[in-house]
């Protein structure tokens, strides 16, 4: 396919050149609109009257992955269902609900520990968000709101939601974390007793109330 020339002027003298080819252009243009991940929804696509559902069941090879990325032994039944609705002119609002059986080591005895979850997940994206953070207006302690961009992903908000839902010190049944106690020689170790509230008003209320103890 032979291209068109067109004349422009190099300097004081003109010149052909070689105009970019009509589908080069073109596909210049699609690239912009390939989704970052399989599940993002583009927002200047999205119904500005009418929610946007989406559902997300990863498969097992899927599964496994992600329960390696987060040290978990096991990790079924992960599913992520919701929608996305405008709320005003601008902004948007991701809802939906979490679920997943997560297998974890107890931090004891290391045994698997199974936890089942389920929560609501809410995310607002804001259009003005980062104008607001640019002028210092005080903004709420919120972390579900978030800088609008140009696509919202729920697939990267069911991670981060399923992150935030794991157990922190999963336990298994009966299993009980032990003391340990460690000082310098000649020391007198502090131990979870005594870091107790109102610990050190006991130990002075006990020494009051022995006579002998003042008297030595």
């Amino acid at each position: 396919m032979s291209c068109p020339l067109a004349l422009v002027r190099v300097g004081s003298y003109p010149a052909y050149t070689m105009q970019r080819p009509w589908y080069k252009k073109r596909k210049c243009k699609m690239s912009k609109q390939i989704p970052p991940a399989p599940h993002a929804l583009r927002v200047a696509e999205l119904k500005q009257n009418s929610a946007t559902g989406f559902t997300i069941r990863p498969d097992t090879k899927a599964l496994h992955a992600l329960g390696d990325d987060l040290g978990l032994l096991a990790l079924r039944k992960l599913s992520f269902n919701g929608e996305v609705m405008a709320q005003g002119a601008s902004d948007w609002v991701l809802s939906g609900k979490l679920g997943a059986t997560v297998v974890q080591p107890c931090g004891v005895t290391l045994e698997p520990v199974t936890t089942r979850i389920d929560v609501p997940v809410r995310r607002t994206y804001l259009n003005d968000l980062d104008d607001a953070q640019d002028v210092e207006i005080e903004m709420p302690d919120d972390d579900s709101v978030e800088s609008l961009g140009a696509w919202i992903d729920p697939e990267a908000v069911m991670i981060e939601a399923l992150v935030l839902a794991l157990p922190l010190y999963p336990r298994s049944e009966g299993a009980a974390l032990g003391e340990s106690v460690h000082a310098e020689p000649g020391v007198t170790p502090m131990r979870d007793e005594d870091a107790r509230p109102f610990a050190g008003l006991a130990a002075l209320r006990n020494k009051m109330s022995d006579p002998e103890e003042d008297a030595s």
